[in-house]
């Protein structure tokens, strides 16, 4: 037989647009959800640390591109390459900051309520409570009342009388511990989505000797905020008079860094006085909010390439980058101009040049001993097309190596103020001396203080959640025959840590007719007896 739906669910009307949008702000707005967004967002911040990032190695990238070249587009399509500024990370933490704004603002305002209320009123059965104790004391109940509330106040206890009773609640600051936690959450992600918005941070590679202007055209690679604009750069100046590394020389630490130090010299402004600085690791050079730090070095080999016409081809410092620790450096030389024939030239700078069954290699990262290794290219003119071209790579597929006339690839090498000529009077190649570069990382993060105050706040937050305990405590005072009988019990709402103690403490403190007249707790009421309600439930929020 067919049954009719239940009357309640027959007519329930229907949830709407309106109450769908409410329960999905409160499952959004739930600690349950800002817990799993703030799962989400360190989760996804997993592949920033695995991963080249645009923003901060655009030379890793390429080379993922051409190890993996079947992986990677996926990965760029995945937002992987560039995953702080990917529209799924953005959209995690855009939500979790919803999250935690819908959850901490009411839980505020609760908390204000909470401050302003009474401490509740004692349970009818005290003795059912944590740390009870029942003591017969001197004095007549208007009197023992008074030093209740003055012992519970010598305890930092908020006193509210009764009739006949006392109630003390202590422990507030928890609460408020974990509210400034949850807001301090929400000034970190404000200064980091702050200093992402306007900040910036680009690198760029200066040869000693030579100085950095602070403009976009001469970074090696710049990344800009969403909302930066390139007009808010300060107008700064660097020069980077002389660069010094000092490194262990012996025992099994040989080889390891000492110490990188570039005295540099800097103008805030065009029209300022000049300023020196040692700029070293972890001191970076503060510049109008702007920080200019040391995170790297090396060797830029000066070389003069004359052509097949006897021309000045190319003359100047080329860096090349290091390969290992001990700083064999790859790099390039290109000529260009040459005429008839472009030249080209490729190789390693090593500064400790050793030669073994492995080939030319360095063996110290210092300069004890340099050389430089290259082979040489040739090619016709080629037209310029205006494509930006890598200063580190030589393209190769529209050259021809040169050769030895012994049938092998032209491969020589070449000590401070030594020449080779090249093949068929194609030119040569004179390595005048060398200098070293350092590479400098110029930032602006606006909101790095506000981060940082919130990180802090959120430690001292969150130990007060941590080590203050909520604690409510009730005396009561009975007079039966003649005798002034106190109740005194208590509730802690964390872990019950020296509630006993405190509660003894309070006992003595009534002035006892003995030290140790306690009289005994009444036994607990029978399972038939009535019980008292759960003084939890008498909490306010």
């Amino acid at each position: 037989m067919k049954t009719s739906p239940p009357p309640e669910v027959e007519g329930a009307p229907a949830i709407g647009a309106l109450g769908m949008a409410r329960w999905a702000w409160r499952q959004l707005t739930s600690m349950k959800t800002a817990l799993i967004l703030l799962f989400l967002l360190a989760l996804g911040a997993v592949p920033g640390s695995l991963i080249p990032q645009v923003g901060i190695d655009p030379l890793k990238v390429s080379d993922f591109y051409e190890a993996h070249p079947s992986l990677a587009p996926w990965y760029d399509k995945l937002g992987l390459f560039d995953v702080y500024k990917s529209a799924w990370f953005s959209a995690i933490y855009l939500l979790l900051f919803i999250s935690l704004i819908g959850c901490v603002v009411p839980r505020l305002s609760v908390y204000l309520k909470a401050l302003k209320g009474r401490p509740p009123k004692p349970p009818r059965n005290l003795n059912r409570l944590q740390g009870y104790q029942q003591v017969e004391v001197a004095g007549s109940a208007p009197e023992v009342l008074e030093a209740a509330a003055a012992a519970l106040k010598s305890r930092r206890f908020r006193v509210e009388r009764y009739d006949g009773a006392v109630s003390g609640e202590r422990g507030y600051l928890r609460e408020a511990g974990n509210l400034v936690f949850h807001f301090s959450l929400i000034a970190v992600l404000i200064g980091v989505a702050w200093g992402s918005l306007f900040g910036y941070r680009g690198t760029v590679l200066v040869v000693v000797g030579d100085s950095f202007a602070n403009s976009i055209a001469q970074y090696d690679d710049f990344v800009p905020g969403r909302a930066f604009n390139s007009d808010d750069l300060p107008p700064f100046t660097v020069q980077v008079n002389d660069f010094r590394a000092k490194f262990e020389t012996s025992g099994p630490q040989r080889g390891a860094a000492r110490e990188f130090n570039a005295p540099v010299t800097y103008q805030a402004t065009p029209d300022s006085p000049e300023k020196s600085y040692d700029l070293r690791v972890n001191h970076p050079l503060k510049i109008d909010g702007t920080s200019v730090h040391l995170i790297g070095h090396g060797y830029a080999p000066r070389v003069t390439v004359r052509d097949g016409l006897g021309e000045e081809a190319f003359a100047g410092p080329s860096p090349f980058l290091p390969q290992d620790g001990n700083f064999s450096s790859f790099g390039v030389v290109k000529a260009p101009d040459a005429r008839p024939y472009q030249l080209g030239f490729e190789g390693y700078f090593l500064p400790t040049a050793v030669i073994d069954q492995r080939g030319p290699i360095s063996v110290f990262p210092d300069d004890l001993n340099p050389a430089l290794v290259l082979t040489a290219y040739y090619g016709r003119p080629a037209v310029e097309d205006g494509r930006p071209e890598s200063v580190y790579q030589l393209d190769k597929s529209k050259l021809t190596q040169f050769d030895d006339g012994k049938g092998d690839k032209l491969r020589f090498q070449l000590k401070p103020g030594e020449s080779i000529a090249l093949p068929d009077k194609q030119g040569s190649i004179t390595f005048e001396s060398y200098s070293r570069w350092v590479k400098l990382q110029v930032s602006h993060t606006p909101g790095l203080n506000l981060a940082l105050a919130g990180i802090l706040l959120a430690i001292a937050g969150l130990m007060a959640s941590l080590f203050i305990h909520p604690r409510r405590t009730w005396i009561r005072v009975l007079e039966t025959d003649g005798r002034t009988v106190v109740e005194v019990a208590g509730l802690d709402r964390g872990p019950e840590r020296g509630l006993g103690d405190e509660i003894d403490a309070i006992a003595k403190a009534l002035r006892p007719v003995t030290p140790d007249a306690a009289a005994p707790a009444p036994p607990a009421p029978s399972p038939s007896q009535p019980v008292s309600p759960d003084p939890n439930k008498q909490e306010k929020p």
